[in-house]
């Protein structure tokens, strides 16, 4: 009498491979949406946000991990709030700073800006770094809020400092102006 042995295990594994396969690539999709226009997950590099963000930046190579939340990301933006922007130098790179000026606010700016003061643009916003070593408005002037993709909600590691971030709470950028209460 004939077995099939090694041919049935092998059409019960490819059943069982087709099976998880099928089933994982169904998610694919969604998870890549979610990613894409939901939130994200990312980790912050540099020196531009730092005591802030990456407050470890002199003595390890550890990055803050945090979740930057898509949906809506230009609606309701407010003074000191933590964006990602597409940088307008390189459009492929996302950027990490934080809203010193909205539309109609006088700011005073900083070296290496040519002018001691500009008045941000309808639908432009003025951004910043929280440290010295950053590359922001002062170096390219206001950006456009539809560069903006994201604000950063939360830290999730380091776990001392892991929460929702209070950019409410952080010292308004002395030199700007309001344009609306």
């Amino acid at each position: 009498m004939a077995t099939w042995g090694g041919a049935g295990r092998r059409l019960k594994f490819f059943g069982q491979f087709t099976h998880y396969l099928i089933g994982y690539a169904t998610w694919l999709p969604p998870l890549i949406w979610f990613n894409t226009s939901v939130a994200q997950i990312t980790f912050i590099s540099g020196p531009s946000m730092y005591p802030f963000l990456n407050a470890e930046y002199n003595e390890s190579r550890r990055q803050d991990l945090c979740l930057v939340y898509k949906l809506y990301a230009r609606k309701d933006l407010a003074h000191g709030m933590l964006v990602t922007f597409r940088n307008p130098d390189d459009p492929y790179k996302i950027t990490v700073k934080r809203v010193v000026g909205l539309d109609g606010d006088v700011v005073r700016t900083r070296a290496p800006y040519p002018y001691e003061y500009v008045q941000v643009p309808e639908g432009h916003v003025w951004v910043e770094g929280d440290g010295d070593r950053s590359k922001d408005s002062n170096y390219y002037g206001p950006i456009s809020a539809r560069l903006i993709t994201g604000k950063i909600t939360h830290i999730l590691s380091p776990w001392k400092r892991a929460g929702r971030v209070k950019w409410w709470e952080h010292p308004e950028r002395p030199g700007v102006q309001k344009a609306r209460a």
